[in-house]
């Protein structure tokens, strides 16, 4: 690859780290990226996670210096949530590029229509609103587990989404988030590595680019508050749901 695709590469990392720590949905951008720029759907999907582990890192550090920190949030969802990530990793690292592909199209239109509905993610949990048993959230968090650890793409908007409605504001639910998205990620890449399905040159520079993103993304989503994260969720949404209705 040249210079400019290189550049692409990291800039993407970039945009898709500010984007997956203000809201989530970068992954949208740096898969599809990888692969037209000419690396197979399942190696894109499996190196994407060297990002997305770099910037979750670099973020939650961010969140955690700004007075923001997302590991007592994190603790209480991290469990369910890592075993449906090695369930999901593993699952999907068995497929190859024509059933991956399949699958994501697949996933995608079943989708579509809770993530068209996504906009009551905006607001936490009122009083009124009975919160979720200890069951149900314990399936729901390794629902987002499963999903996260075999395509991670929009995780975060459906992470916002649980952590929401358990009654965190925008900006401390997007702490956990990224505290969360490090622990299932870091159990995932393995099992990628371990398939072959990660390109360690193409990941070391999606990385650095996905690492400045969330440092940013961090900085911005504290100093701005939910006034700026609100109308960035609102447009990771449609972002998702444009990708699964198949306009980009």
């Amino acid at each position: 690859m040249d210079a400019t695709g290189w550049a692409l590469l990291a800039g993407g990392g970039f945009l898709a780290g500010v984007v997956n720590t203000l809201a989530g949905g970068g992954s949208l951008l740096t898969v599809p990226l990888m692969v037209s720029l000419g690396l197979p759907p399942t190696l894109a999907n499996g190196t994407n996670r060297v990002g997305v582990l770099a910037s979750s890192i670099a973020s939650a550090w961010r969140f955690r210096r700004d007075g923001v920190s997302g590991l007592h949030g994190a603790r209480r969802v991290v469990v369910p949530v890592l075993l449906g990530s090695v369930a999901g990793a593993t699952l999907v690292a068995q497929l190859d590029n024509d059933h991956f592909q399949a699958l994501f199209a697949v996933v995608m239109v079943a989708l579509l229509v809770p993530t068209l509905r996504r906009p009551r993610v905006l607001r936490p949990r009122d009083e009124s609103t009975p919160a979720w048993s200890r069951a149900r959230t314990f399936a729901v968090f390794l629902a987002i587990g499963l999903y996260g650890g075999a395509l991670q793409a929009g995780v975060g908007i459906f992470l916002i989404y649980a952590l929401t409605h358990a009654g965190y504001d925008l900006v401390r639910a997007n702490s956990i988030k990224v505290v969360v998205v490090a622990a299932f990620t870091s159990v995932a890449l393995p099992i990628f590595v371990l398939e072959g399905q990660v390109d360690w040159l193409w990941g070391a520079v999606l990385a650095l680019g996905f690492a400045l993103g969330g440092l940013v993304g961090a900085s911005v989503t504290v100093a701005g508050g939910d006034r700026l994260v609100r109308p960035m969720l609102a447009l990771a949404v449609v972002a998702l749901a444009g990708r699964m209705l198949g306009f980009y």
